[in-house]
């Protein structure tokens, strides 16, 4: 930063915010802003004083307060004046100097601040849906821009922009405010159940606007070429030097160096570089955390509630439940509803898998079974004869299965070969199957140091890295994802 005469001088013009008789000087401060908002721009003395009284407040000031306190705030350049002589009909008239006064431009942006400060926690923040879609819009226009006009751009531009600053004030502000004192206290009394389930799902419909905009957004900003971009942001520049202004000169390096840093910023938030999370990841991780917060905390006022509760009154309604039962059936079902264990434990235990894939799920396996022993001295297994059970009709039949799954895949991979290599950038559309295939080839190629690795069946492979530095799109089944440009390139083996 380099010093300069803005930041050395005093900022006189905030001085009536904190000086004595603030009340008086910020009343008519706020008298000036109000009408300046009603753009009624110029007042006399008697229009100021006249509004002062109205207050009850000042029910006891003079004409020759107000004529003080706007001497005041003239020389602290918050009011400017102009000699009214228009209507003077007399020598005496124009010796009185009948002025008329305005607001100065500091004085409106200082005034404006105030009421944002006063208004901060009335109006709060919001998280909107709506601005990741109208983000998601805007920058999906970026290859419209390149053949608009200047005044087309520039206004495709602000927009993008405002919409970006909001979103990020709103949700830092907003978010701020749920992890406050004030929201830990609210969180743990009783009125916190009533409007409970509005807030989460609040927050869980703004998650899912961040899990459908976000992403839409990131592989545009990645997939965007570098030549539109100048091209862009070049035609927010000419619009930038075009505008007119007084007495302020800007370079062009200057205003070069503010859309290049606001394009970065955009960027940075939705596009995770360099092994590190983009802003929209960390905030979709505070936004979880605040519903697994509310959500405990509902619990344990659930809780404190249920401990003071009549159990009279529950046998009785439980009474009336077993009562309507139409036979015992149901009433076992309901005996097991009501008496039985309210928070069953999971147990883990290390039992062999029937496969060592890792994307099978636990509910694709059988369940674990636990024989549970008595924990006495004179508890004694039985002893059981068994003999031993012939599998090999079994283990035939698997091991035909994984052989034709083998050639199946060895099927479909070969369709995919151009030339003895497979290049990911130019895939059609695949199965995930053949996905977890081609990326485990990959992954083993990348932990060796000259990136060659076999197949399954003995293939030799080496991974073609020379456009790794782009980046290219896969598409699957079951969805589509960036990688880098990379390629298979199977290697013919020649015998000693």
């Amino acid at each position: 930063m380099h010093v300069t005469d803005k930041l050395t001088r005093p900022l006189t013009e905030a001085k009536y915010l904190n000086a004595d008789n603030v009340d008086r000087y910020r009343s008519i401060m706020r008298i000036f802003y109000e009408n300046y908002e009603k753009l009624k721009y110029w007042m006399y003395q008697e229009d100021v004083y006249a509004q002062m009284i109205q207050d009850p407040y000042f029910s006891e000031y003079r004409m020759e307060q107000c004529q003080q306190d706007l001497a005041a705030l003239v020389e602290w350049k918050n009011l400017t004046t102009i000699q009214d002589t228009r209507k003077v009909s007399s020598i005496e008239e124009f010796k009185n100097k009948k002025f008329r006064y305005q607001m100065s431009e500091y004085s409106v942006e200082i005034e404006r601040l105030v009421l944002r400060l006063e208004n901060l926690f009335i109006e709060g923040a919001s998280l909107e849906p709506t601005l990741l879609e109208r983000i998601r819009r805007s920058v999906a226009r970026f290859p419209e821009m390149g053949g608009a006009d200047l005044n087309t751009v520039y206004t495709w531009w602000q927009d993008l922009n405002n919409d970006f600053i909001r979103l990020n004030q709103n949700y830092q502000d907003y978010i701020r405010d749920l992890n406050s004192v004030k929201a830990e206290e609210m969180m743990r009394t009783k009125e916190f159940l009533v409007f409970k389930d509005k807030l989460v799902e609040y927050l869980r419909n703004f998650i899912k606007g961040l899990q459908r905009n976000v992403g839409v957004i990131e592989e545009n900003l990645r997939m965007l070429d570098p030549e539109l971009l100048h091209q862009v942001l070049d035609k927010v520049n000419q619009y930038e030097l075009s505008i007119p202004r007084i007495d302020v000169e800007v370079s062009p390096e200057l205003i070069e160096e503010k859309t290049k840093g606001r394009y970065q910023s955009i960027r940075n938030w939705f596009v995770a570089e360099n092994g590190q999370e983009n802003e929209a990841g960390k905030l979709f991780d505070a936004t979880n955390e605040i519903i697994r917060r509310i959500t405990r905390y509902a619990a344990q006022l659930s809780e404190k509630n249920a401990l003071g509760a009549n159990r009279r009154e529950e046998y009785r309604k439980v009474a009336e439940l077993f009562l309507k039962c139409e036979d015992v059936q149901e009433a076992h079902k309901m005996s097991a509803m009501v008496f039985g264990l309210e928070k069953p434990f999971h147990l883990k235990g290390d039992s062999p898998r029937e496969t060592d894939s890792m994307n099978k799920g636990v509910y694709e396996e059988p369940a674990l079974e636990l024989l549970l022993k008595p924990r006495v001295r004179t508890y004694r297994e039985k002893t059981r004869r068994s003999s031993i059970r012939d599998s090999r009709r079994e283990k035939e039949e698997t091991r035909k299965q994984m052989l034709e799954q083998l050639r199946e895949d060895r099927r479909k991979i070969e369709m995919l070969e151009r030339d003895g290599r497979i290049d990911f950038a130019s895939l059609p559309v695949i199965e995930p199957r053949v996905r977890e295939i081609l990326l485990k080839w990959l992954s083993d190629a990348l932990e060796d140091a000259d990136y060659t690795a076999r197949t399954d069946d003995g293939r030799l492979y080496v991974l073609d890295t020379r456009e790794a530095k782009e980046s290219c799109v896969v598409h699957c089944e079951d969805g589509n994802f960036t990688m880098p440009k990379l390629a298979i390139v199977f290697q013919e083996e020649t015998g000693e």
